[in-house]
């Protein structure tokens, strides 16, 4: 893309209504995540990575748990999404993936874009490397960017690297937390075991997520260098929402009409939807279109949005689901909502789905 086309695209984007500018601009003030360094460029590529340290743990099973992690993320998409390679001898795992990202969604307007990316995995003893790279969009249908001519540090920062650039924004940040979630999934699918045999939640050890570098499940030793860059964040094992209040350290059960007004504030924090019972073996999906509480008939409800291009077959079927909402920067909910569903009105076709849960038990922090 040359200078005069990338200076076209973010006058346009000034010149667009106020609602579409707010849209870029997430209600939390806070960038700093996003600025310098936030998206890493090797060898003029933009390449996310993260190294996860997992002492004791064999060649085979790691492989084996990436893998299997790797193709049922993929086929989460329902499209071409696929590992296209895998070689056990050599520890390596690679697939290719496109999906959706929304930047913001409302009953009027749906903004998003459809990206396409690579996931490589190295496994060896005690440890891994994966990486996501080769990201590419494709906007409006016609519209196609790439990485590194739309999200780096030299197109979406101002000169002075203290801003985001207004109309590039919302693909930068969009970006960097679609790998922070992938990078996610793999720790906790590279944790899952020791969750699952762990006698008591305040047992289990933890997985040390340092953000550009490596993540450390279980144990304390196999460190790289660079944990050092970023003060570590803690990812601890998920709260089992079917539990008792008495098995959930930390959380207290209140009742549902008590729940406070802002313990769900959209745009600080993300919602999710946990279906089914078996506490390590749920279906989890994000409302990537949002939430609010409210009341229907005088009983508490959450409302649970979820964008159109989203699969909800699953929660067609639920009569009963759980929903947590995870502040921004936060690996453990907030609040976990036991919920029954609601009937409501099927959406107009292109137009975002919400379900309507009358809350049962409420738990909060």
């Amino acid at each position: 893309m040359n200078k005069l086309t990338q200076i076209f695209f973010v006058l346009l984007m000034v010149c667009l209504p106020v609602a579409t500018l707010m849209a870029d601009n997430d209600k939390d003030d806070d960038d700093s995540k996003y600025l310098a360094g936030a998206v890493p460029v090797v060898d003029g590529k933009v390449v996310f990575s993260k190294e996860f340290s997992i002492p004791g743990m064999s060649e085979d099973e790691i492989y084996n748990r990436m893998l299997k992690w790797m193709t049922n993320r993929l086929k989460e998409n329902k499209n071409n999404s696929r590992v296209v390679y895998a070689d056990k001898e050599k520890g390596t795992i690679a697939g290719i993936g496109e999906e959706w990202i929304v930047f913001s969604s409302s009953a009027l307007s749906l903004d998003r874009t459809w990206i396409n990316y690579q996931i490589t995995v190295v496994c060896l003893p005690e440890k891994c490397r994966m990486e996501i790279e080769k990201i590419r969009y494709t906007y409006r249908e016609k519209e196609k960017y790439t990485a590194e001519e739309w999200i780096t540090d030299k197109y979406a920062l101002n000169k002075a690297q203290t801003k985001l650039v207004r109309g590039l924004a919302k693909w930068r940040k969009k970006t960097v937390d679609f790998a922070d979630k992938l990078f996610q999934g793999a720790a906790q699918a590279l944790g899952e075991q020791e969750a699952v045999v762990a006698p008591k939640p305040v047992e289990k050890k933890p997985a040390v997520v340092t953000a550009p570098g490596v993540v450390i499940i279980g144990g304390n030793k196999g460190v790289a260098d660079n944990k050092k860059e970023e003060p570590a964040a803690v990812v601890t094992p998920a709260v089992p929402v079917t539990a008792p209040a008495s098995e959930m350290p930390g959380y207290k059960q209140i009742a549902p009409d008590q729940i406070p007004a802002n313990a769900i504030q959209m745009g600080a924090g993300r919602l999710v939807i946990a279906i089914g019972q078996d506490t390590f073996n749920m279906t989890m999906m994000t409302a990537n279109a949002g939430g609010s509480l409210g009341k229907i008939a005088g009983k508490p409800v959450v409302f649970s949005i979820l964008s159109p291009n989203q699969p909800y077959e699953q929660l067609e079927k639920a009569e009963t689901y759980s929903v947590r909402f995870y502040p921004t920067g936060k690996n453990e909910p907030s609040v976990i909502l036991e919920c029954k569903k609601v009937p409501a009105p099927a959406p107009m076709e292109g137009q975002p789905r919400t379900y309507v849960g009358e809350i049962t038990k409420a738990y909060i922090k």
